[in-house]
Parts: structure tokens; C-alpha cells; sequence
């Protein structure tokens, strides 16, 4: 399960989990609502109603071939008895559902998918339901919106980067910049060994530098600088398997970051994603 979101829907708090691409809504947040000192019995008691019987297995018929149906049955002639008692742990144990969800931890509480959960929300409360949507609806507006972005800076970076690759056919004599002393200094860790050849420094001399700066070397980085440096730890990862030894890498790396650079800086992509 993927970490929590969270609704606010009229001062409450109400957790969003995902599971295999399907978002969950807490039903113990939502009865929290109703009564925070009671949220077990409230479930259990919305669980009691043949409405909700009827509600589960229909949709646990629509969406899971490994359902139940017979034991759904048992439940529903039961349903509404007054010796009738369900649980979310003996409904999903006893029909295989997967409608609901029991989880432990930080998140923890009883799930279910958004169907169900906002036909709970309405019970408890036809105006809270209402919230539930619009603010869900939010949530994924902004995920989507999110997605698009990304997805928009990947079809970017892709771009530039074939900008890289073409322009280094052309550039074929690229001086080195990293001196014989830098070259011959052992780095305590790969992460400066990429910090001197693309920065010209290590991230403690950056720090003694710039005293006065909250972040890192790389908090301070150019998008074009963010852009090599995401390149340069996969070549430097395969520069490893091939056995060159840090001094080598290094002076490999610092040509890389200069043929690289000059692309970006002159690429129209770029310009456009800035």
C-alpha cells in the first residue's frame, strides 16, 4: 500500500490509501466524524443493514471473479436480524472480498474502495458526503495535474538529452578542466567524485564557501547542471563495471559534464522548459 493522503472535509481528517492503483477511503475516519469514541461500533452497525449486505456483494460480483457468492447469500437472508452481527474482518475473510481493507500501522483502520466508502459517508451523513466527493475529486484533480507535469518535464528531458547525444558527434575535442591535483585527490564517497566534475568542487568546500546558504551544492544547482548530473551517475555506474579507477572516472566524468553543458546551454528545449 502506498503512503496516506489526506481529505479535509469539514474539520476532519480522512485518509487515503492506494492498493494495486485503487484508491481507499478510511470508513474509521469518516465515522470518526459521527463519534470518535465509537468508530468500531459505528461501522459495524452500517455493516448490520441488509441495504449495505446487498450493497457489498453486488460490488464485490461486479468487480472480483474470487468472490463468495454463497456465503454473500448467507449474509444477506441474515441481514438485519436482530442477531445478525458483521465485522469488515469476518466479511472479508468469509466472502474473500476486497472491497474493504483492514490495515495496521500509521495509517491504520478500515479501508474501502470509494464506492463504498461514500455510500458509508452518506449514511452517516448525506451533507459530509457531498465534502467527501468534492474534496476527493480535489485530490485527484491535483494528482492528475501533478502526473501531467512530470510527464510533460520527462517528454522535455527526453528531448534534450537527444540534443546531447547529437551534438556529440560534432564536438570532438573537449578540453578538460579538472587539474592534476583534483585528478590525483582520493574522494571520500561518488557523490563528490560527481561534485568536482561537474561543480569543480566538493560539497564541503561548497559548504565552507557559502557558509551563510541553507542547502547543498546541489539545492543551488542550474536545471541544465540537475540534468548532467542525473546523467553522469548512470555513466558513472557503468564506469564502474568496467573497472576504471576513480581518477579515471573523474577526468571521464568532467569531459562528460562539459559536452554536455555546452548542448544545454545552447538547446531551444531548454529555454522553453525554464
Amino acid at each position: 500500500m502506498a503512503k496516506g493522503r489526506i481529505l479535509q472535509v469539514q474539520q476532519s481528517s480522512i485518509n487515503v490509501i492506494t492498493q494495486d492503483d485503487t484508491d481507499f477511503i478510511s470508513l474509521t475516519d469518516i465515522a470518526r466524524h459521527k463519534d470518535a469514541g465509537h468508530t468500531d461500533s459505528i461501522i459495524q452497525n452500517w455493516m448490520r443493514n441488509r441495504n449495505t449486505i446487498e450493497l457489498l456483494g453486488f460490488w464485490e460480483t461486479i468487480y472480483n471473479p474470487n468472490f463468495k457468492p454463497l456465503e454473500f447469500e448467507g449474509f444477506r437472508k441474515q441481514a438485519g436480524l436482530n442477531s445478525f452481527v458483521m465485522t469488515p474482518k469476518r466479511w472479508i475473510e468469509t466472502t474473500n472480498a476486497i472491497g474493504i481493507v483492514s490495515k495496521s500501522g500509521r495509517y491504520g483502520g478500515t479501508f474501502a474502495h470509494k464506492d463504498i466508502a461514500l455510500e458509508f459517508a452518506s449514511w452517516i451523513s448525506i451533507e459530509f458526503k457531498l465534502y467527501v466527493i468534492k474534496e476527493f475529486q480535489r485530490l485527484k484533480d491535483d494528482e492528475n495535474n501533478r502526473l501531467k507535469l512530470e510527464w510533460n518535464l520527462q517528454r522535455t528531458l527526453a528531448k534534450v538529452n537527444y540534443h546531447i547525444h547529437t551534438d556529440a558527434i560534432k564536438e570532438n575535442l573537449i578540453p578538460s578542466e579538472i587539474t592534476k591535483q583534483q585528478a590525483s585527490f582520493v574522494y571520500a564517497n561518488e557523490a563528490d567524485l560527481l561534485n568536482v566534475a561537474l561543480f569543480g568542487m566538493t560539497a564541503k568546500e561548497w559548504r565552507d564557501k557559502n557558509s551563510d546558504e541553507k542547502g547543498n551544492i546541489r539545492d543551488f544547482a542550474t536545471l541544465e547542471q540537475l540534468v548532467v548530473l542525473s546523467n553522469m551517475e548512470s555513466i558513472n555506474a557503468l564506469l564502474i563495471r568496467q573497472g576504471l579507477q576513480q581518477n579515471e572516472r573523474l577526468i571521464d566524468l568532467n569531459k562528460v559534464a562539459i559536452t554536455q553543458m555546452k548542448s544545454l546551454l545552447k538547446s531551444n528545449a531548454m529555454k522553453k522548459l525554464k
